[in-house]
């Protein structure tokens, strides 16, 4: 998709892609010089995440499917026994930025313009802002977008895609990518299943299984407090995870699948 539309050149990178092209150079090499460069910009993120013993999570969702509204109750329920911060990524306002400062967490807010996702030089960015003394957790919040993020490592450990079930339940057959990234899905506002007649949830797993994703699919409702228990004991044994790996010198690289690939996979652990 980004390879289509050109959503790949950011105002992260931006600099990078309006270099002169010499003569037999083409607008392929050029892209894929600018993924190359984010890969090398979201290892360096990674490596500074690792340092500081920090595990980062990715929130990927199409808009409105309930991210801000999970981080709030996470907030809320964790900010006493976990130090956390969040990464907030929209192409207009600070509304979500303002709604977890508003819980008492540090949040920066990324507007990309026109830009569909985030990249690593974003995130960069955005860490300089960011004051991680004492973080345990950092959230980014991605733009919403079932495609675009899913293809770009930003130097997260984990992928985590909510489905809000006002959306289609057969979302994980048309949107695989994303769903295939994911090391967790949360199907979200679970709630309002009693007054929606045209979403299944056992269809839901069902698509997403057909992907051979072996990954938790953790039923929530944010706002009702329904089936968090399972969201924070995930982000505990995550975070137990994190600190073991850093402790053998090893760290997390997310699955991220290129356009045009049919695979699946999930995080590698890599020395």
């Amino acid at each position: 998709m980004c390879d289509s539309c050109g959503c790949n050149v950011t105002s992260g990178n931006r600099h990078l892609a309006y270099k002169p092209v010499k003569a037999g150079t083409s607008a392929v090499s050029v892209l894929k010089k600018l993924l190359a460069h984010n890969d090398d910009q979201a290892a360096h993120n990674r490596a500074h995440f690792d340092a500081r013993g920090i595990l980062t999570i990715n929130l990927m969702s199409s808009p409105g499917s309930g991210k801000t509204a999970l981080l709030e109750a996470t907030i809320d329920a964790l900010k006493d026994e976990f130090g956390l911060a969040v990464i907030e990524g929209d192409l207009e306002t600070e509304n979500d930025a303002a709604r977890i400062r508003a819980r008492g967490v540090p949040a920066h807010q990324i507007t990309t313009g026109s830009a569909c996702h985030l990249d690593a030089h974003m995130v960069h960015e955005a860490l300089h802002q960011l004051d991680l003394s004492g973080v345990d957790i950092l959230f980014v919040e991605n733009v919403g977008n079932l495609v675009c993020p899913a293809s770009f490592d930003l130097g997260q450990h984990r992928n985590v895609t909510l489905l809000s079930v006002t959306e289609g339940d057969d979302k994980p057959a048309k949107y695989p990518v994303m769903f295939r990234a994911a090391d967790a899905v949360v199907l979200s506002k679970v709630d309002l299943l009693p007054v929606l007649d045209d979403f299944d949830p056992a269809r839901a797993e069902l698509c997403l299984r057909q992907l051979a994703s072996t990954v938790p699919l953790l039923p929530v409702s944010a706002r009702k407090g329904q089936g968090m228990t399972a969201w924070y004991d995930w982000l505990r044994s995550e975070l137990a995870a994190q600190r073991a790996r850093v402790a053998l010198g090893k760290t997390a690289k997310p699955f991220i699948q290129l356009d045009g690939a049919s695979l699946h996979a999930h995080a590698e652990v890599s020395v």
